[in-house]
């Protein structure tokens, strides 16, 4: 015989169900929810001496310190202006830039160069000013970037590619421009071997700009 507190009780955990199973799915999807992705920017930069202290081995050319020069925001194409890591399959379709899913900048590519760009120079002895800093007769460095990706030629094989154009002007007028394009193999064939590639590209392009500068009248 079924009493009225035992059919109440029955019709409380009826009524309980839904909630029990749907904190339960609520659970199953909080564990099996993917990782959060990987934050990478472009490491730090090694010292712009020409040998080093403690191996006496070369790391690069010694960099001119550069008279007082303003370094205006860098341009990138639209698709690059996001955090996103790209990557090209030249041997499936070269004309598709793809993003890693699991895998991101801490911040766009441009603002990454232009932060390792102004942290080159100052290691190097030189002065550094923003355009709303510098005074008229200050030049700029305007940089476009155009490419900014790891590129496949197999799936086992890739490097990072960067590419610049880089154009200083003394008030309106344009002193010399000059396009930069720097390529590093990368060491696996993932997201981590893309950012170290592109990383030791964008070092490399960083020093050639600064060793262009170097040849130019700034003063």
């Amino acid at each position: 015989m079924i009493t009225f507190s035992m059919f109440a009780a029955r019709m409380t955990m009826a009524s309980l169900a839904p909630f029990a199973l749907a904190a339960l799915l609520s659970a199953c999807s909080t564990v099996i929810r993917p990782d959060s992705a990987t934050l990478y920017d472009l490491g730090p930069l090694r010292t712009s001496t020409s040998t080093s202290a403690s191996t006496g081995a070369a790391t690069g050319p010694a960099l001119p310190a550069l008279p007082p020069i303003s370094v205006a925001e860098i341009g990138v194409p639209n698709w690059l202006d996001r955090p996103t890591i790209f990557y090209r399959l030249e041997y499936v379709n070269g004309q598709q830039p793809r993003p890693y899913t699991q895998a991101r900048w801490t911040m766009p590519p441009a603002q990454l160069l232009e932060q390792h760009l102004k942290v080159r120079i100052a290691q190097a002895g030189g002065a550094v000013l923003s355009p709303s800093d510098g005074a008229n007769y200050v030049p700029v460095l305007r940089i476009e970037v155009d490419t900014f990706i790891q590129s496949f030629t197999s799936p086992e094989q890739s490097t990072g590619k960067v590419g610049m154009r880089a154009s200083v002007f003394k008030g309106r007028s344009l002193l010399a421009q000059r396009s930069f394009n720097r390529e590093a193999p990368a060491p696996s064939a993932d997201a981590d071997g893309g950012v170290r590639a592109l990383a030791a590209a964008s070092d490399a392009m960083i020093v050639d700009t600064m060793m262009w500068l170097g040849t130019l009248d700034l003063k």
